[in-house]
């Protein structure tokens, strides 16, 4: 394969970064021969000029660097409070080469460094000051926050820009034009930007921006947990909230009506599809923005925590030709992904597929998918009774909210079509229970519905730092360990904060329950049992619960206890 990394003759540390990067997946092939062909009309550092494209994350540059020169990686919150004293450098030098000295020793001057292949900076620092220099990588905004910390007047990048913005953005909210300038200037795009590419470094899901009486406060949903970040002054609101609706092209004069848009961005090398809800409240309008990294969804079932004994009794319910696979759980579960991975090992030439959702999360090639408009009348039951008529082998459905909804599905299950969908339950047995309250006759339940599927979203422990310790006998006995390892020690886990994650976890995997619909749980149905019968007869028969799956998943190293009782009813 002729590629722009193969054509790198010379093997110096910039082409080994870049070659790790393209290892990784990290840099595209295109956007490296735009960067090398840039570099050459310019010049400069190759890897401060993917950087400053966008074409790469610091993070991930930090990282490639780090592997390829065998150097430590050092985040800002691991060190000091204060500069080390014995060391004067200027500040204007530190912030040019994007340098900081951390620390000192005997053996000499403790440096963080941006770009650790270009040694200037480091025998400058030496020169300087008639001392060793020991070199760890950082990221070029944590070392910018770090110099103005210990050198400057404490400002931090948003303190920065805020200090470039005039005292007239308070002028009057009412005034619409006023406010479209002001979330057009320079200043007011780049606190936006900032906010947004603090999400993408974080590995945020979700952005909240919500305004107080007296501040705006800006959070973010990091692996299901919210997390305060420093947010932009309160005079600020309206131009900051305006400047996002521009982006996602909703009208900035309507304040008092939910508003629901969409923003295509690409930061940091990552094609971003920002889902933006506005909704007005007392002191003015909460915006979330929903992150979708298109390009780093998983749709690999081992990736997402089906382990190897429970993915095969799912592929089986997956494989059959017609009939109901329901994923249930609360928002923000994991449903819509496992729902894609099951479309993804589907989709093959031979079938055609037909999604309804609200909204298309991420697009699918080969895969015809309907984004419902209920303002125009297009709600689910409407799309549904279309798409029976274009001859569909799969159907799926965002979710069934209403009976109108579920009988369409049923009756598609019955007319030979399979049908993959979602429901809001706690767990796989209240999936069943739910279609009857909604109205669902027992008899169309039985002949239909093949399995449910009940998950949630835990942390992972950051596996190279998490802590394993021997578990005490009232833990054991607790949680009845002793079940799923009758003999020897049993160990459990614990998060150790690393300079890769300052929780200790790091992304987040599934726990689940899959309840296969066998005679005993069909005849239950007809008896209009209890949620607690079904459940309790699916044990019987095989069904390991979420609680138990978690706390396998713990005893494995996967995640915490505390992890599995923050999610599982049994918490």
């Amino acid at each position: 394969m002729n590629t722009v990394a193969d054509k790198m003759v010379a093997e110096g540390p910039e082409e080994r970064i870049a070659t790790a990067l393209l290892a990784r997946g990290r840099l595209k092939d295109n956007d490296l021969a735009r960067a090398l062909r840039l570099q050459a009309e310019a010049g400069g550092s190759l890897s401060t000029l993917l950087v400053r494209l966008g074409l790469v994350s610091e993070r991930d540059m930090a990282e490639a660097c780090s592997e390829v020169l065998g150097l430590p990686l050092l985040s800002a919150r691991d060190c000091p409070d204060a500069p080390p004293e014995n060391v004067s450098v200027s500040l204007r030098f530190l912030k040019q080469q994007s340098v900081c000295p951390v620390g000192e020793d005997a053996a000499g001057i403790h440096l963080l460094v941006a770009d650790p292949q270009d040694g200037y900076a480091a025998e400058a620092v030496s020169l300087a000051t008639g001392r060793q220099v020991r070199v760890s990588v950082g990221l070029r905004s944590e070392i910018a926050d770090l110099v103005e910390r210990y050198y400057g007047q404490g400002r931090s990048a948003m303190g920065t820009i805020v200090e470039n913005i005039g005292d007239d953005t308070v002028g009057d909210e009412a005034d619409v034009e006023h406010l479209r300038d002001l979330a057009s200037e320079a200043p007011v795009i780049r606190l936006v930007n900032l906010v947004i590419q603090r999400a993408v470094e974080m590995r945020a899901s979700d952005i909240h921006i919500e305004p107080f009486e007296n501040r705006l406060k800006v959070r973010y949903r990091v692996d299901g947990v919210l997390e305060e970040a420093e947010s932009p002054p309160a005079n600020l609101t309206a131009a900051v909230i305006s400047r996002i609706k521009i982006m996602a092209k909703l009208n900035i004069a309507e304040r008092r009506l939910p508003q629901d848009g969409r923003i295509m961005v690409r930061v940091q090398g990552k094609e971003l599809d920002l889902r933006v809800s506005s909704v007005p409240t007392a002191h003015g309008e909460s915006v979330v923005m929903r992150l979708l990294d298109r390009e780093s969804v998983v749709l690999d079932f081992k990736a997402l925590g089906f382990t190897d004994d429970f993915l095969s009794s799912f592929m089986r319910v997956l494989e059959q030709p017609h009939g109901i696979l329901l994923v249930t759980g609360p928002t923000g579960s994991g449903k819509t992904t496992t729902l894609y991975a099951a479309l993804s090992q589907l989709n093959t030439s031979d079938v055609k597929i037909i999604t309804v959702e609200d909204p298309v999360e991420y697009q699918i090639e080969g895969i015809n998918q309907i984004q419902v408009k209920p303002q125009i009348g297009l709600d689910f039951a409407h799309a549904l009774r279309s798409i029976v008529r274009q001859d569909p082998d799969i159907i799926m459905i965002g979710e069934m909210r209403d009976l109108e909804t579920s009988r369409i599905a049923i009756q598609s299950a019955l007319t030979g079509h399979l049908v993959l969908s979602t429901l809001h339950t706690n767990n796989a047995a209240g999936g069943i229970t739910r279609l009857m309250d909604m109205g669902v006759e027992d008899y169309l339940l039985t002949s239909t519905v093949n399995g449910i599927l009940a998950q949630r979203l835990v942390r992972r422990l950051e596996p190279t730092h998490a802590e394993r310790y021997e578990a005490s006998p009232e833990v054991v006995a607790e949680f009845g360990l002793r079940r799923f390892k009758p003999e020897g020690t049993i160990h459990l886990y614990r998060p150790k904060p690393s300079s890769l994650s300052l929780t200790g976890y790091l992304g987040r995997g599934t726990i689940m329950e899959f309840l296969v619909m066998t005679d005993e749980l069909r005849r239950l149905v007809m008896q209009h049992a209890g949620m607690g019968e079904i459940e309790e007869a699916a044990r019987a028969g095989g069904m390991r619960t979420m609680y138990e799956d978690g706390l396998i998943k713990a005893m494995q190293g996967i995640t915490t206890i505390e992890e599995v009782l923050r999610v599982t009813q049994e918490a």
